[in-house]
């Protein structure tokens, strides 16, 4: 019988991040043509690497993303969604942020957006992305 799983483990960890500016709107980036899901809107963020700890792996995408400086201790982890993805199941983990340092630039994305709550709502978002807007809603 073949494996289900190409990989010996099957769970994909994604890290992502709200981040909110001083008037309580989120930044979302829109994914480029070429990569799955494109022309949809989404939380910043990317893959846990091998060996990578979630909040550094976060760190890490938002300066190669976004081109700005985060800080761990400003991550405060807010919920999580799960959603199967080509054979795998994705965990994707949101975080929220308010301090940042930098002017956040589309490095890997078409676009940036920043949106208030209702705004959001109204993007078309990856699947493991919409659910993820129940516990946003708490904190704005």
């Amino acid at each position: 019988m073949m494996d289900r799983y190409p990989t010996a483990n099957p769970l994909l960890l994604i890290t992502a991040v709200a981040l909110v500016d001083a008037e309580g709107r989120v930044l979302v980036q829109l994914r480029p043509e070429g990569k799955p899901l494109a022309g949809l809107w989404e939380f910043p963020g990317g893959k846990v690497e091998e060996g990578e700890i979630a909040d550094a792996a976060l760190v890490r995408e938002l300066q190669e993303e976004l081109s700005i400086d985060v800080k761990k201790s400003d991550l405060v982890p807010l919920t999580f969604a799960c959603e199967p993805l080509e054979g795998r199941q994705l965990l994707l983990l949101l975080y929220l942020c308010r301090t940042w340092s930098g002017v956040p630039q589309p490095l890997a994305a078409s676009e940036l957006k920043w949106c208030r709550f209702d705004e959001l709502t109204q993007l078309a978002m990856p699947p493991a992305d919409v659910p993820l807007l129940n516990q946003l809603r708490c904190v704005l």
